[in-house]
């Protein structure tokens, strides 16, 4: 198949809208592709609307959420391609894993199963929500200052507090409570199937300056595939941090995943 007329899904992280990708949905159009943006469980057709109604995302976890985009994909069929930012890059991962998908684009993914690395700068950008351990039931906001740590530290602060008031929404902290106990449970749904040897090929994405997921975590996961034949590459884009996909620079990012899109004849 093509690239003309091939869907392609694109699942946000914590903390910002399905809206984000707007930007990246018209250039991906443009190439060819049918593109979609796919939402959380809970998660309202708006930025405001999901403000304003934060309670109905709370207390979803990973495998809530990636079951939701399954189902969202499964329309498709299996040569879907699927494109995750943050938590939403390790749910690709998941789909690619289960052979959900044809090829997956992890963008500065969060940490999956039997990754070690725990970056001092993760533990504080993840700090609003572990500071108060009933947050696992419930949404989570990051104000200005935190989302400026956690995703617009290689912004002006102009920048960053623009994106901070355009695209956040308040996430459920569930996630994130079983990705940092993943190594200490057997069935945890941090896991990655990261083993299946006829899985489509793999980007894993990072930006050199990212708090939230800095490179040693997403070079750890790349490590995790390193017993399987199937394609995984690794992209670095020195200079950026966790909000490469939503500030000035995106189109950058987004362009380098058509390049390699194209090169693996998808």
């Amino acid at each position: 198949m093509t690239a003309h007329g091939r869907p392609i899904v694109f699942i946000h992280g914590l903390w910002l809208h399905a809206t984000s990708w707007e930007p990246w949905l018209r250039l991906f159009e443009e190439a060819g592709y049918r593109p979609f943006a796919a939402s959380w469980p809970g998660e309202a057709d708006t930025v405001e609307l999901t403000r304003a109604n934060a309670d109905s995302v709370a207390d979803h976890g990973i495998d809530d959420i990636t079951a939701h985009v399954a189902d969202l994909i499964d329309d498709f069929g299996t040569h879907a391609i699927v494109v995750g930012h943050s938590l939403g890059g390790m749910i690709a991962e998941k789909l690619l894993g289960q052979d959900k998908c044809a090829a997956a684009i992890a963008i500065d993914a969060a940490q999956i199963k039997g990754v070690l690395p725990l970056p001092l700068s993760t533990l504080r950008a993840t700090l609003p929500v572990f500071k108060n351990p009933s947050n696992r039931h419930r949404s989570v906001s990051l104000n200005a200052n935190e989302f400026r740590y956690s995703f617009g530290n290689a912004l002006s602060l102009d920048e960053s507090d623009a994106l901070h008031e355009k695209w956040t929404i308040p996430s459920p902290g569930k996630p994130l409570f079983e990705a940092a106990s993943a190594n200490f449970v057997t069935e945890s749904p941090a896991a990655v199937e990261t083993l299946n040897l006829d899985r489509g090929p793999l980007l894993l994405i990072m930006g050199g300056k990212d708090h939230t997921v800095p490179e040693a975590i997403t070079k750890s996961t790349f490590k995790q595939y390193r017993y399987t034949p199937a394609v995984t590459d690794l992209l670095e884009f020195p200079d950026r941090g966790h909000s490469l996909t939503i500030d000035s620079g995106w189109r950058d990012v987004a362009e380098a995943c058509l390049t390699w899109l194209d090169k693996q004849g998808l």
